[in-house]
């Protein structure tokens, strides 16, 4: 299977970055050049806001990524790190970033040039019915929250999450999640972060909320019908442990722990950053 090749920073991924490695998957096995912090104060001249171990712990976390090579040394922007035998790979290009000089390079290596355009990252699956695979020997588990500002912390969490059983995300809407936390929130719509949290390699399915207040998971909980209902400190609340107790689901608080080596996350910490 040939090579889909991509290159950049991928710092402070947002919706249209998930989606640009979705369809950059679909040229070939995706393979992440992923600039160093000192390839991006080289290119960019500025830091990237998120180290390269952060950056490439949650770009090995996608579903679409199947390889990421961190990146030491470039000259420009306009070429790739590494040297490709002709007619087996692609390079494969945002719209945004598209130039003569990227183009002229892929001409003279033999190398396949794909543009994705703009307006199609625009695009997603907003369908989250619950398709439950019944086949499955594993546990299901349940997890709930807002996942507005997606960062390492969240993927920690599945990770650590998806090792007790077939991980289930339920996102809060933007209805309950502005009834919880005030006006301005979420800074992104339901059906972004639905997918964003959909992207990750240890999620089952994730879908979107469509019941009110600390529970409004309970009508996708009652169709998941979950063996464990898992949370972090700052997630654990009296109404989750009463109807886990009711509903004879375990309940399970996991410490928040960042992945080692990496710095502790909070989603109210980088609102803005």
């Amino acid at each position: 299977m040939r090579k889909a090749i991509v290159t950049g920073s991928f710092d402070d991924m947002r919706c249209s970055d998930f989606r640009f490695l979705e369809e950059a998957s679909r040229h070939g096995e995706l393979h992440v050049f992923l600039w160093s912090d000192e390839v991006v104060r080289s290119l960019e001249g500025f830091s990237p806001k998120f180290p390269l171990e952060e950056r490439l712990y949650l770009l090995q976390a996608v579903r679409y990524v199947n390889q990421v090579h961190p990146v030491n040394q470039l000259a420009d922007r306009d070429g790739l790190p590494i040297q490709v035998e002709p007619g087996t790979a692609v390079w494969v290009v945002n719209e945004k970033n598209d130039n003569p000089q990227k183009r002229a390079f892929c001409a003279s290596n033999g190398i396949e040039y794909q543009l994705v355009k703009q307006a199609l990252l625009e695009l997603f699956p907003k369908n989250h019915n619950i398709f439950l695979d019944d086949q499955s020997s594993n546990k299901k588990v349940v997890v709930t929250g807002c996942y507005d500002w997606f960062h390492s912390g969240h993927v920690r969490f599945f990770e650590e999450v998806s090792e007790l059983g077939d991980l289930y995300v339920v996102v809060g809407s933007d209805q309950n999640v502005q009834f919880l936390k005030g006006q301005g929130h979420p800074m992104f719509p339901q059906a972004e972060r639905r997918y964003v949290v959909q992207s990750i390699r240890f999620v089952k399915q994730a879908l979107i909320s469509s019941g009110a207040g600390w529970m409004d998971a309970e009508p996708e909980i009652a169709l998941i019908k979950p063996d464990i209902y898992a949370v972090n400190e700052d997630g654990d609340k009296p109404d989750k442990r009463g109807f886990c107790e009711a509903h004879g689901i375990q309940y399970v608080v996991l410490k928040r722990i960042p992945k080692e080596g990496l710095p502790k996350r909070q989603s109210v910490d980088l609102r803005g950053f």
